[in-house]
């Protein structure tokens, strides 16, 4: 073996113990319910809930993504799996303004939770 060849061998070794040792998070299997509803509610204005349904719709539809906030305040943003990756937005909005349950893989970085939402549905009771 020549210098050049050990030296992108060594190269290849160490950055796959970097990736290694990072921690990679495959996401851990979670079942989340809560209301669906835009982001910037869920922040600015504090609500336990949304307004209504036709006013997260509104905020959707104007851009504001779509997300589900629990009884505990915790807001799991919705997220993709995939790459490129895309917008949540569609798959959310029969769902705009009501209580849902909402199975799949949880990510959590830095105080922030996403869910990669494998199954959701309305909760009982819900119209």
């Amino acid at each position: 073996m020549n210098l050049r060849m050990v030296s992108k061998l060594t190269l290849a070794l160490v950055l796959m113990v970097a990736v290694v040792a990072t921690g990679y998070d495959a996401g851990k299997p979670i079942t989340v319910k809560g209301y669906v509803l835009d982001s910037a509610c869920a922040f600015t204005k504090g609500l336990k809930q949304p307004i209504s349904k036709d006013c997260a719709i509104a905020c959707a539809k104007a851009g504001s993504p779509l997300v589900i906030l629990t009884n505990d305040g915790t807001i799991y943003w919705p997220i993709a799996d995939t790459t490129p990756s895309s917008g949540q937005n569609e798959k959310l909005m029969p769902f705009a303004g009501q209580k849902v349950t909402a199975t799949g893989k949880v990510f959590q970085r830095g105080g922030s939770s996403a869910i990669v939402i494998e199954k959701i549905e309305l909760q009982s009771g819900q119209k």
